[in-house]
Parts: structure tokens; sequence; C-alpha cells
């Protein structure tokens, strides 16, 4: 049982959480259930309901009121039994703080004179108090301007980093819930937290960045509430009875990294016995109606690595290699005499054999400890990540052993849900470079890189990876709440930002313009969301914001129906573009804006037909359906040639169906002939690569799309492989063949947008294909190719278990197929006629299939 796109119920903020469940292999179909819902100790039945849903079933019952804890269980009934099934284990789900009344807490912070236009030393806030009875419940609800970590009695609190993370926050600011019941004593103790910039008030953006985006105040929100053995209550909230202190941390920010002082640390600081001189805090202001319950998990450690090399330089200094280009922060233990100053660098590549820092541009990603000669220390940064493979360490006392760092892997903390391999090693490596891509850059939102100063959430990137990111993790909740702030961003006329939450980006980003594949976000990942997992209720959330966009974009085009004016990013980063000039493609800027316009426009119909809008989804078909036309007689030539005469514009005329159908097998001809040409490189940006691949399998150019994906030539997808890369690079040449750094101002080596051809590798080298919401039923049809001779493709469904692995044989091909209970599927096997499947497990044989058709 889960909770919304929850699998834990603590804090919940739905008063009425929607209920998903899946079924043990073998139970058969569901054709009714019966929920049990436990209150306050008396337990509600809902009886038998004649059902098969199963996923966001809605809440039987009336809604939780803050606070309320439930635990809820499901037993269901299936054809081949004539009893129902057991009862599922209990969960529980517990309501967080839904009324802004209920909210008792403000912030605090430090209460001395600070330079805001200056880093800012971080403050630890503190407070001392008393439990006489004994405790059966308690509850701490946390959030910060800034970023914090709550310890009470010098334990901490959660395993959650760079908490709250990142919303739009005079809108939107996530609390946490936490059970803190076996924190606490009876008599004296401590609560006290660490804080830092984040996001808030640090130093973040362009050209220098910018300071104090949101505020120049570091505050805690806490509100502890104690339930005592009696029935009474107590609260422990942040007022001004807090007091802080600067902490042993001197600076610490997102880019810049963090610098730690041992010798001005105490351990025991946040418990009773701690000598504690603090002075009182400054208290601040905060509408609670603006505090929000998480709708995903938050960023925790999810891996350790330890460094494959150590390598002294002949100055003293160590460089590490991890193997893989991550996202986190390095774990070292040391001992050494009291100042000792060790200085931590990272960078993705080396150059020369040295840290690679220029693509980093002024994100310095150093961190700094100064030993207190105490004892061995543990230490790792708390407010901070970087991008990296290498560490080079300054000052290590001693010789350093690979025991003695590790790398911590930090990114929201979601559940894996896909996965890909075949015979290719080299594919299976691309493949698992977009995974690590992915993990790197789902930092609480999803953004473009995790290394320089930027980090942005940048709708174009996520639009065209949102097929592949769904499959691999469950991603919904993050996405949801994201695009949430997207639609907060949204301007008034109904543009959408190139990122979000919005920061300044001048010059080129600040004014926001409307643009084309950026803005298409608003439709197509709520879309691509609905069919991933089933939930008609995001999809309805965020429709407003789908339909103000295509508005814009119709009143921008006008009665031609097409987008040929403003600001347009075309076919970003196609490799024939300049390195200084990433939008100055081989693709008309304007044919990409049209036909995303038509696209959306389309998919918006698709939208409003799902939500019952019936006027809505005629008008938009018949908008697309004018796009379409308009697109024809402007970018369609007489000869069936387009006026762009590149990859990228025959792939979305394909991939978009804007064509005729006399007209789709002469593009895709001409689309494989440009291809092959040029010898299968590579000739697409971010808007062509999703598509080039499906645009050539759907017109009967299957062995072309392998050519394409199997070549290893720059530029290509195998390229960077063939380098050494363990991530996706932003540029096809982010390290040239001759081994140098591409010259150009954006040069990421973490950069998932150019790994969305995994979508295409999920569906058609692997074979699995959603044809309903939520994968409810399922076409498996592999199409094998480019010498791979098997593949293996498994995805958790919010059903259960999908799952396809396949082999080339003597005599054809055998497959073996998972279908989850409560979904139908359809086998297409090469050469054979579709056969229907039920849920189960199954062992298809193209040979045996076509004997017993004949």
């Amino acid at each position: 049982m889960s909770f919304e796109h929850l699998t834990d119920g603590l804090g919940i903020g739905a008063p009425a959480p929607r209920l998903t469940w899946t079924l043990p292999a073998g139970a058969g179909p569901q054709e009714a259930y019966e929920l049990e819902v436990t209150r306050a100790g008396r337990a509600h039945r809902t009886g038998r309901v004649e059902s098969r849903e199963q996923v966001l079933v809605p809440w039987p019952g009336p809604p939780l009121t803050s606070r309320e804890r439930a635990g809820v269980r499901v037993r269901v009934w299936t054809p081949a039994a004539g009893a129902p099934t057991a009862w599922s284990e209990p969960r529980a789900v517990e309501a967080g703080l839904l009324d802004p009344a209920d909210w008792q807490a403000v912030p605090v912070g430090a209460g001395w004179d600070e330079d805001p236009a200056a880093q800012r030393r971080p403050a630890r806030v503190r407070k001392d108090f008393r439990l006489d009875r004994s405790v059966t419940r308690a509850r701490l609800y946390v959030t910060a301007h800034g970023l914090y970590e709550v310890e009470i009695n010098g334990r901490r609190v959660g395993d959650e980093a760079l908490a709250p993370g990142w919303t739009v926050y005079p809108h939107r600011l996530r609390y946490r819930t936490h059970d803190v019941t076996a924190h606490l004593d009876r008599g004296a103790n401590t609560i006290g937290a660490w804080l830092g910039d984040g996001w808030y008030r640090g130093k973040y953006g362009f050209d220098g960045g910018t300071r104090n985006i949101y505020g120049t105040d570091q505050s805690l929100i806490a509100q502890l509430e104690v339930t005592y053995d009696d029935g009474t209550t107590a609260v422990v909230a942040t007022d001004a009875t807090w007091s802080a202190a600067p902490g042993p941390i001197l600076t610490s920010g997102l880019y810049e990294g963090e610098t730690f002082d041992a010798r001005l640390d105490d351990p025991n600081w946040a418990t009773p016995q701690a000598s504690w001189t603090g002075t009182p805090v400054a208290v601040g202001s905060r509408d609670p109606h603006t505090l929000v319950a998480p709708l995903g998990p938050p960023v925790r450690r999810t891996q350790e690595i330890a460094p494959v090399t150590v390598t002294r330089t002949d100055d003293g200094r160590h460089l590490l290699d991890f193997g893989q280009n991550l996202v986190g922060r390095l774990r070292l233990t040391v001992d050494g005499p009291a100042g000792t100053t060790l200085t931590l660098r990272h960078a993705e590549v080396l150059q020369d054999g040295e840290p690679a820092t220029a693509p980093l541009r002024e994100a310095y990603a150093t961190d700094t400890l100064v030993l207190a000669g105490r004892s061995p220390l543990t230490w790792e940064p708390r407010f901070t990540l970087h991008g990296f493979r290498y560490a080079e360490v300054t000052g290590w006392p001693g010789e350093l052993t690979a025991d003695a760092v590790t790398a911590q892997i930090y990114h929201t903390d979601m559940r894996r849900t896909g996965w890909f391999e075949c015979s290719d090693p080299l594919i299976d490596r691309l493949h698992e470079n977009v995974v690590w891509s992915m993990r790197g850059n789902f930092v609480d939102l999803p953004t473009d890189c995790p290394q320089r100063d930027e980090r942005l959430g940048w709708t174009g990137d996520i639009q065209v990876f949102a097929p592949t990111a769904s499959y691999l993790y469950d991603c919904a909740g993050l996405l949801d709440s994201w695009l949430t702030d997207v639609g907060l961003e949204q301007l008034p006329d109904g543009t959408i930002p190139w990122y979000v939450p919005v920061i300044p980006g001048e010059p080129m980003w600040t004014p926001i313009h409307p643009g084309a594949a950026w803005g298409d976000v608003a439709t197509l990942t709520p879309w691509t969301l609905f069919q991933r997992f089933g939930d008609l209720e995001l999809l309805r959330r965020h429709y407003p914001m789908a339909k103000a966009w295509v508005d814009l974009v119709e009143r921008l085009a006008g009665p031609t129906r097409l987008w040929d004016t403003g600001v347009q990013l075309g076919d970003w980063l196609d490799p024939a573009a300049p390195p200084d000039d990433p939008a100055a493609g081989r693709t008309d800027r304007y044919l990409v804006a049209t036909a995303y316009f038509a696209h959306s426009a389309r998919h918006l119909a698709l939208a409003a037909a799902e939500l019952g809008n019936h006027a809505d989804a005629a008008r938009y078909t018949a908008l697309a359906d004018e796009v379409a036309d308009a697109f024809r007689r402007r970018y369609v030539l007489p000869t069936g040639r387009m006026t762009s005469d590149s990859a990228t514009a025959y792939a979305m005329a394909l991939a978009f169906g804007l064509l005729t159908p006399q007209q789709r097998r002469p593009a895709g001809d001409r689309l494989a002939r440009l291809v092959t040409d040029d010898d299968a490189r590579i000739a697409t940006g971010f808007v062509g690569t999703p598509l080039i691949c499906d645009a050539l399998t759907d017109t009967g150019h299957l062995d072309v799309a392998y050519r394409l994906l199997t070549q290893t030539a720059c530029p290509s997808w195998l390229y960077p492989v063939t380098m050494g890369a363990t991530t996706i690079w932003e540029r096809w040449d982010s390290l040239r063949p001759d081994g140098t750094l591409n010259p150009g101002g954006m040069t990421s080596f973490n950069h998932y947008a150019l790994g969305a051809v995994a979508d295409w590798l999920h569906r058609v080298v692997g074979g699995i294909t959603a044809t309903a919401p939520g994968y409810r039923t399922i076409a498996f049809r592999p199409r094998p190719g480019g010498g791979i001779t098997w593949a293996r493709t498994r995805h958790e469904s919010p059903y259960g278990t999908v799952s396809l692995s396949w082999e080339l044989t003597a005599t054809g091909l055998t497959a073996r197929i998972t279908v989850p209970q409560g979904c139908t599927a359809t086998a297409e096997l090469p050469g054979c006629a579709p056969v229907a499947l039920g849920p189960g497990e199954h062992v298809l044989d193209t040979t045996e299939i076509a004997t017993e058709a004949a």
C-alpha cells in the first residue's frame, strides 16, 4: 500500500490520500476490493467494492484532520478464489499540519548584524526545555529559510540533505514531519539546528551569481509537539526564547563549497550538558499558508564509493579518482595537529593530469577542513554538493590511503523502477551513463547540470527527458511538485520561464521570453506523467497551465498559425552550431517553434478529452490540425523536401505527425539518406535527438536507427563512451577526440538531455511500451538489430513488474515476458501475428508461433 506517490505516509499533506496497492504474482485479476481504515482505535470497512481499480483509488472515508493517524489495509477478490485474499499488512498514514492555524513556530536565526552583500558565517540555533512526564508520541514539523539539519539531545533528526529543498519560496516552502519520540528524555532536553544559506540567500546563478534571491535572513522554523502518557500535550516552537551562536562552519555555499573549523566545534553542543553561550535570536515572519507538505521523497545519501586510485603528486597533493562522475561530497577520516588545513577541490575531468576546473566557471567547488588536533575526525560538508569524478586533497597529514576518503552520493531518493541491458557492452554503458546523469541531476528538482554555476530547473531539458526519467525512477512526486512551481512562475500572459524556479539571468534569460520546446513542458510533461503513472488528477491540476501556454502561442502565431517570431533556441546544441552560439543549428528555429505549437495543441486536446472537457478537446484538435496544415504549407516543399533539409526537421515532422500519409515515406527516406550520407554521425541537438530514432523506425528504417545508435565516431551517443564517459555530456564533443576540452562556455560532463534516447532503448530495443495509462495495457514489441543478440528490460509499473527478456536463436527469437496482475498485454514479435497475454509469466518462440499460425 502506498499513499499518493509516497511510500511513507508520515506527514502527508493530502487530507484524503489516494491509495495504491499491487497484487502478488499468481493472485489473478482483481474483481473487487475491500478497504479497512482504522482511526482512533475504531476500524471502518468499505465492504466489497466491485472494481478493478488498484492505482490511486479514492480515500474511502472522511478526510484526515491535522496530525490524525490511520492504519489502512486491503483485501481483494479474484475469479479463481471464492473467498477474498488475506488482508494486506496495515500501513500507517498520518496527516501533517493541514491548517495554517496549526502553526505556532516563527522563523528564528542569528540576531547579530550581518552584511547582506557578503558571504556570511552560518549560525546555529538552540533551545533547552524540560519534559516532566513520560512521552508517548512526539512529532517535529520543520523547515527553514535556507537549509537546516536538526539535532535533539545530540542525535540527528532524519537523514535528508539540503532540506527543505528548492521551491518558489514566496508561494511554497516545504516542511517535513519527523517522528522524534525516541529522541526525547524525561527531564532536560535540548533541540538545536545547523543552518545554511542554500538557494534562499546564497549566491546563485550566472555571471557571479545573485545573493539574497528570496531574503537576507537564515532562519529555522520548527514545531515540536509532544503527547504525554496522560494525553496532555506540549509544544516547543521556534520563538524569541531560542538563542543563536556562530557555528564551526565558517562559510558555506552550494557553488563555493564549505569551510569547517573543527577547533570551534563542540560535538555535544545540542545536549543539555553542553556549555552553550548564545545570544537572542532574531525573530522573522512567515505566512503559514505557504507551508506545504512534500509530494515526493527528500534528497538523501544513496551510495558510497571508494576511490579506485589515489595518486600522490610531486608537490605533496593527493589526486583521487572515483572511477565515476557523480554528485555528492567527500567524507574523510583524518587525524593531525590542531590547525592542520585540508583543501578539497573537485572536477569532472582531468586536463594534462590536473583537475579541469574551467568548466565549473565560478563554482569553486572547494571544501576546507581545519583540524582540532583532539582525535581522529570523520567529517563531510553539510550544505553543499559537487559534481565530480576527481578530487584533489591538499594538506593531508601523512600518506592518504583509499580507505580514508569516500565519495558520498546524493540525489532525491526516488525508487528505482527501470532497468535495461543487452549484448552490446557499449550500449549498456551508454544506458548506465543515462542513469547516473539522472541521479546527479534530480536533486530536489530536475536540474541541467550539477557542477558549474548553474544547476537550474531548465524546462526544455526535462521536457525531452521525462519519458526516460519516468521509466527509470518513480519521479512522479518530484515532478508533480516541480510542475506546481512551473505553474506559479508562469507569467500572466501564459509564458513559461526557461527555468524554474526563476532567478536573475541577465542578459539572455531575463526578461523572460516564450520559447518553443522549453515552454512546452507545460503540456507535454504532465501528459507523459499521466501515461506512465496513471494519475488523472495530476493531469487535471496542471491543465490550466498547459491551456494558458497553448493559448499564448496561438496569439503569438496569429491567423497564419505559424510561430515565426520572438526568441527561440531552436535545436539547441546541434553539433554543427558554433561553440559560442548553441542555438545556431541547421534547423530553422521557427520551424521548430511551429512544430511544437502543433504538438502541444494536439496533446492539450488529448488531455482535455481524458478530463471530459469535450469542448476544449474539439477546439484544440482543430487548432492542431490548422497548425499542422500551416506547417506543411510553409516548411514542406512541393518536392517533398523540407525548407530545412536537416535531420531534426524531418524527425520532428515525422514524430509529431505533421505530414500527410503521402509525405511520410519520402520524408523518412530523406531522413535515412541524411543519416547514411553522414556515415550515421549524430546531427541533432536537444530537440531532434529524442525523436530521430523513432522517426527512422516508424518509416521503415530501423537499420539506419541502429547504425545511428551504434556509431562511435564523434559526434555520436557512443563516442563519449569510447572516451571513458560515465555520464551523459552536455555537448556531443565536450571532450574532443584530441583530449582537449570543448572551448564553449557550456561544457558540462553530466547533462541528461541527450540521454533521452534511452526511452527508445526501452521501447524498441527492450520492447516494452505502455499502451494505456499506468501500464494497464502493455505492448511487448522488440525490434532487434544493430548486431544485438539479446536484451533484458524490466519496469516496476504502478501495477507491478513488467519485464521482457529476448534472445535470438538459430531459428528465430525467444521471449520471456512478465505481465503484472491487473494488466493485459499484446506480444508482437518479429514476423509474427500479435498474441494476447494475460497476467503471469509467458515464454514465446517465434518459430512456434509461426508454426501454429501455419
